[in-house]
Parts: structure tokens; C-alpha cells; sequence
């Protein structure tokens, strides 16, 4: 019987290329790293050759010859968040106007995901890496997956435990406390002083943040911080949502709510209805983040403005310019955050 097989297709490599329109494999390699020394109508017809002939540009071990990178990874930890696809935006606009593209990978805060992600990544030899490490993530294990060659920035969150001194990672961080104090300030001077803090986990350290800054302005007022008005549940809506009845498991119960950012202020919205509780009426609420959609949600989310979009560009500027000068001294950067009043964070109902 005739083995009908199909034969095992050869490698296309450059020289085929380049004996397929006539120039040399030099000129091949210039129109693959897009060099600006090949004319328009010489690339256009090796390009036209890469696709008849079907060619794959091996990146990865292109760079490894060359030993440098055409990209840098992006790792977060909550990409169903808007808030993250506007970072990532911000970072990407930049890379790309750095001559970069982005690798991206997200850990859905799973510290051992966000070790395989990195794992995985590092293969592809990325110039830098911008890390939004997942809750429980820890620096050691971190440093262990990228080793101590590729630069890494850290945003808004740092893994547990300490660095090595060789561990040079710059961070840039929001004001995470202090713009939760004022959020708490806002809510005490519209006459609370029974005022919950929900959301986020105690392991991650902008929620550690965002929770002492709470109790800054709660004891600078002389209030008292009850223990159950602090809920713990993750950073999502659905997790809020699930958790909202925890609020009011004691007595007293609070009557306004710092929440730990603007996606679990809208689950609890979600809850507090379902409780038959009126958010920005019955139970005041702020966010931290200024989503797009907190100015339009019902009722409108006070919170903390970030601008997810220029942290991005922020980070990836900052990324950049450790690329071009290795030999600086590690920065640590806080971005400001700005309170915006809307009309969830309502006076306490008369009684």
C-alpha cells in the first residue's frame, strides 16, 4: 500500500528568502528587525517572499543572538478589572512608542499562577517585566522565577518578605493611605462615625495601606474601629456582592463604608440592594480607583481619582528608563490620588 503521508515540510530559512526575490540574507535579516536602511519597494518584495514562502520570525532566539529584547512583560493580577485594562493601555501606548511590544499574562491573584506566568514568560527573554503581584505574592519566590538580570518594576502592590541587596527593583506605588484617609475623613465630616472598612485581604499590601490609612483618620476623630466592621473578601464584585451581609452581623452596624476599591464598592451596591438597603441613602460608600463607570453608575461613586491610563504610561516610562541606564539607583515612586465627590457618600439617615 502507498504511504500517503504527507511528507515532513523543511525549515524555510533566510537564504530561501533571499533566493526567492533576489537580494541578499543580510537584507532579509535588516527587513525583519525592521531596519530603517532597507528602501520601501526592497521591503516590500521580502515581505511579500516571508508570506508566499510561509516564514516565522523566531523572535526569542533572535534576541538571544543579538543578546537584547524586542519586548516587555506585563503581569497582573486582576484583568477583569477595568482598572487594569486601562494601566495596561497606558503601559502598552508607551512600550510601543519605545520600539517594544507587550507580552502580557495575568494571575487572577493566585500567587502560584503568578509564579508559572513568570516562568513562562521569562523564556521569551523580555527586556523588563512590570509586575502588579497578586495578593499573597511573595518577593522571594518572585526573584526566584525572573532571576537577578531582568529589571522588574512593581505596581501599586510588594511581595512578602525581604530582598536580597542585589535585588534592585524599582516601585510605583498609589498613596494608598493616604487616600483612603481621606475617604474616611469625607465620610466623618458628613456626620459618620460608625464606618466599616471592606474588601481586600490583609495579606496585600495596598490593602494594609488603604486599611491603616482608614484608621488614621478614625482615631485622629477619637472614633472607635468596632473588629466587625472590618470584612475581609476579594477585590471583585461578586465577592462584595457575597459578603455585604458580614456588615451587619453586629451590633452596631455601621452606617457608612470605605471601601477597598471601586469594583467592591459596586458589588456592595449589589449587596445593599438585595438587602433592601439603599446605597447613597441609607448606607453611605466610597471607592478607590475612579472607574469610567463610577461616575455613571447609580448612585454616583465618591472614590479616589488614579488615572489608571497615565499610571500605566508612568510605569512603562519608568521601565524604559531603567533600560537605557542600569546603573541608577533604585526608585521608589508614590503617584497622588485626588478625592471625588459624588453622591454615594451621603449624611447619615435622620433618625
Amino acid at each position: 500500500m502507498m504511504d500517503t503521508a504527507s511528507p515532513i515540510r523543511r525549515k524555510i530559512t533566510l537564504i530561501d528568502i533571499a533566493a526567492g526575490c533576489g537580494v541578499s540574507r543580510a537584507t532579509v535579516s535588516l527587513v525583519l528587525r525592521n531596519s530603517p536602511l532597507v528602501n520601501k519597494n526592497t521591503r516590500a518584495r521580502v515581505e511579500e517572499e516571508l508570506r508566499k514562502q510561509g516564514y516565522v520570525y523566531n523572535r526569542a532566539a533572535a534576541n538571544l543572538r543579538r543578546q537584547t529584547s524586542s519586548s516587555i512583560a506585563l503581569v497582573l493580577n486582576d484583568l477583569a478589572n477595568p482598572f487594569f485594562a486601562e494601566f495596561a493601555a497606558g503601559v502598552d501606548e508607551t512600550i510601543g512608542e519605545g520600539g517594544f511590544v507587550t507580552l502580557l499574562g495575568c494571575t487572577n491573584e493566585s500567587p502560584q499562577r503568578e509564579q508559572a506566568v513568570l516562568e513562562s514568560l521569562i523564556e521569551h527573554g523580555p527586556a523588563g517585566i512590570i509586575l502588579s503581584p497578586a495578593e499573597g505574592s511573595n518577593a522571594a519566590q518572585v526573584l526566584g522565577a525572573i532571576g537577578r538580570q531582568t529589571p522588574l518594576l512593581l505596581f501599586n502592590r510588594e511581595g512578602r518578605g525581604d530582598l536580597p541587596e542585589y535585588a534592585h527593583w524599582d516601585v510605583l506605588a498609589l498613596d494608598n493611605r493616604h487616600g483612603a484617609q481621606l475617604a474616611t475623613e469625607h465620610l466623618i465630616a458628613q456626620g459618620h462615625w460608625r464606618i466599616a472598612f471592606f474588601g481586600g485581604h490583609h495579606d496585600s499590601s495596598s490593602c494594609q495601606q488603604r486599611h491603616q490609612g482608614y484608621v488614621d483618620a478614625m482615631r485622629a476623630a477619637d472614633f472607635p474601629v468596632a473588629a466587625h466592621w472590618r470584612v475581609e473578601c476579594a477585590p471583585t464584585r461578586a465577592d462584595a456582592a457575597a459578603a455585604t451581609a458580614s456588615l451587619f452581623a453586629a451590633e452596631p452596624a455601621p452606617t457608612a463604608v470605605v471601601c477597598y476599591n471601586d469594583a467592591v464598592a459596586m458589588g456592595l451596591m449589589l449587596g445593599l440592594n438585595r438587602l433592601g438597603l439603599r446605597p447613597g441613602h441609607d448606607i453611605a460608600l466610597t471607592g478607590f480607583d475612579d472607574l469610567a463607570e463610577a461616575a455613571v453608575c447609580t448612585p454616583t461613586l465618591t472614590t479616589l481619582a488614579t488615572s489608571p491610563r497615565a499610571r500605566g504610561r508612568q510605569a512603562a516610562e519608568m521601565l524604559l528608563q531603567r533600560l537605557r541606564d542600569p546603573a541608577t539607583e533604585t526608585r521608589r515612586t508614590i503617584a497622588t490620588v485626588q478625592l471625588v465627590i459624588r453622591a454615594s457618600s451621603c449624611p447619615p439617615p435622620a433618625i
